[in-house]
């Protein structure tokens, strides 16, 4: 059953973190399972750094959506020709 928790969560965050992106994504659920799930591990790592959370606590909602829009940032930074 986490697992199931962990793929929602992370589908969830990357729908939000494609809402607030401008642009045409054109990812698929899956893609977008994997870089709301990208973007919790970045938001935790980058709260650590800042003192926001614990070593082990994971990272917040808001702080996953963050870091999953920095991951779709740096992918379109690599992506474009």
């Amino acid at each position: 059953m986490h697992i199931l928790g962990v793929l929602l969560i992370g589908f969830l965050v990357g729908l939000v973190a494609r809402f607030f992106m401008p642009g045409k994504q054109g990812l698929g659920i899956i893609m977008t399972t994997i870089l709301g799930i990208i973007g919790a591990v970045v938001g935790t790592y980058v709260g650590q750094l800042l003192g926001w959370y614990a070593e082990g606590e994971p990272a917040g909602f808001i702080a996953s959506v963050f870091g999953a829009m920095v991951v779709l940032f740096v992918a379109k930074l690599l992506s474009k020709k």
